[in-house]
């Protein structure tokens, strides 16, 4: 079965973007963009890959989903829109002005990613925002998180508030960069499994 992988950028004190949907205090040079050009070739906006010249070959997602917020973040998308090489999904309950190739929705984000789980395909990337991360807790197999060096004080969350309800997760690993960013990887562990 497929699995929904949360994989964002985040500062040290839990936040995705800026309080006006921006990500330029986080660190956009370094040995950590050197990995994931290289590991994460699927997660590069279409933009990015026509500019480095990159082709990904869709071994660890072939599917994102975003909010409305996420989606609009980076301004006018190429035809296509943001990630052509993906199948995009947007969850938006009042618009409707998208790329042909996106595929917007208003229904239940937690039954459209169970729906995806069930057919063939590679992993499905979470890419944002927090609200839509809340609502499809229960979904999320993996987290992977691209901690920057940088507080910054508000800002759009990683997750949406919730109702009190704990979710356990295991480290898997941990990478240092030299230019701060940390990259922690964690399964999302069972709603019954306990702590030891």
């Amino acid at each position: 079965m497929r699995e929904l992988v949360y994989y964002v950028a985040v500062s040290l004190d839990g936040y995705i973007a800026a309080p006006d949907d921006t990500f330029a205090d986080f660190p956009m040079q370094g040995d950590h963009i050197e990995m994931i050009l290289r590991e994460f070739t699927d997660t590069v906006p279409t933009l990015g890959l026509q500019a480095t010249g990159l082709t990904p070959d869709l071994n660890r997602f072939d599917t994102v989903l975003m909010g409305w917020n996420t989606y609009t973040a980076g301004g006018v998308h190429p035809d296509g829109g943001p990630y052509g090489h993906l199948a995009q999904y947007v969850f938006s309950r009042h618009h409707s002005d998208v790329d042909p190739a996106v595929h917007l929705t208003d229904d239940d984000p937690a039954e459209v990613v169970r729906k995806l789980k069930q057919q063939s395909g590679s992993g499905i990337w979470l890419a944002g925002g927090g609200i839509l991360a809340s609502a499809l807790i229960g979904e999320i197999d993996r987290l992977i998180l691209k901690v920057n060096p940088v507080l910054l004080g508000s800002g759009k969350r990683l997750f949406a508030e919730r109702d009190y309800d704990p979710v356990r997760t295991h480290l898997v690993a941990s990478t240092p960069y030299d230019s701060g960013v940390v990259i922690n990887e964690y399964s999302v562990m069972p709603q019954s499994t306990e702590m030891l």
